[in-house]
């Protein structure tokens, strides 16, 4: 039995909250099993103190940066912890070769993760898990416990996990709204335009349940998100809150698990409240629902599933360009339709 595991998971902040579902299944079963996960710096919050993290290391590093002395300083890092198995969820060069050159006897990863494109990367693996299953219609967290199911020949399912702790900073904030009324969410922003909801359709939304329930509307992302989530709450007409860039993940988190109701669109934030079980309703355009829907019972989630869903094009490469299909197929009456289902039980 291994021991001492390093997982290596240096991917965007949903991925990685959805790698924590395989260290579940991990710890499911193999309880003494020290688990240490290396991310990116941007999701250290996500891990640290985690239930199923142990403990941390951060690599940041740029894809086009070839520092000889910053992988030194890591491999001897990682050489000197003595792990006796390595887990790539990631694919990557970097900590594939890191691991190899750190003299881990055991490196495993899979056949592909997020692309059906084979990869030399593998050569670095001792022991290559063979994904057979569609990943477009596989959710991804699936796709990260299969690895860990094959290597380990375990069965079972996990769950994403995340840290929980007191937040003032979620005190401070809700703290500005009624507290006899609803307390609403919104993520207006993706991570790219073909993951936006429209402006003026969230807007319509807003506008429409209000004049249903009452309710304290906040807006919630990046500090760079703070600019644009201004210009939704313009397109609305104001008396909305806009929180961007004022929480940590970890404050994100709590004031989920103090709402009401979450309506976002595909994006980190989405598998973070998950975890809360909050009510959400989540709009897809260019990605799959199928492969990337938070998995939470409270949840519904809405697309149009265009015939050239999903897609990798950049925005002004989509066939219906300015206004995705993908996005403005899915219309604001459904998203509060669904919001009004998942609200019925707090009226």
């Amino acid at each position: 039995m291994y021991k001492n595991i390093l997982v290596n998971a240096l991917v965007n902040l949903g991925d990685v909250v959805l790698t924590t579902s395989a260290l579940d299944l991990i710890k499911k079963n193999f309880p003494d099993a020290k688990i240490t996960l290396m991310v990116k710096s941007v999701a250290k919050d996500a891990v640290i103190d985690n239930p199923v993290v142990d403990d941390v290391i951060v690599f940041d590093y740029m894809v086009k940066e070839h520092s000889f002395n910053t992988m030194r300083k890591m491999v001897g890092e990682v050489r000197k912890r003595n792990f006796d198995l390595a887990i790539s969820f990631d694919r990557k060069l970097r900590p594939a070769l890191l691991n190899f050159m750190a003299g881990i006897k055991k490196r495993v990863g899979p056949s592909k993760v997020f692309d059906d494109n084979s990869s030399r990367v593998t050569l670095l693996y001792t022991d290559v898990i063979k994904i057979s299953h569609d990943l477009n219609k596989t959710l991804q967290a699936e796709t990260y416990q299969e690895i860990v199911r094959q290597f380990f020949k375990i069965d079972g399912h996990g769950e994403p996990q995340f840290p929980q702790k007191k937040s003032p900073v979620a005190e401070k904030l809700l703290s500005q709204l009624d507290e006899n009324k609803l307390k609403i969410a919104l993520c207006v922003r993706g991570t790219f335009p073909l993951k936006t909801y429209p402006k003026e359709y969230f807007a319509e939304v807003v506008r429409r349940l209000r004049k249903k329930y009452s309710a304290e509307f906040f807006i919630v992302g990046a500090p760079g998100d703070k600019e644009y989530a201004d210009e939704v709450i313009s397109e609305i007409g104001g008396d909305v809150k806009n929180f961007c860039g004022k929480t940590s993940l970890t404050d994100l988190a709590e004031i989920f698990r103090r709402s009401d109701l979450f309506i976002t669109v595909d994006t980190g934030a989405t598998h973070i409240a998950a975890t809360t079980k909050i009510k959400m309703v989540t709009m897809y355009g260019c990605t799959s629902p199928d492969r990337w829907h938070p998995i939470n019972e409270n949840a519904i989630t809405l697309t149009s599933r265009e015939s050239c869903c999903p897609c990798a094009f950049k925005p002004e490469e989509c066939p219906s360009y300015p206004h995705p299909n993908c996005l403005y197929n899915v219309r604001p009456s459904e998203v509060v339709a669904a919001s009004e289902k998942l609200l019925r039980e707090k009226v």
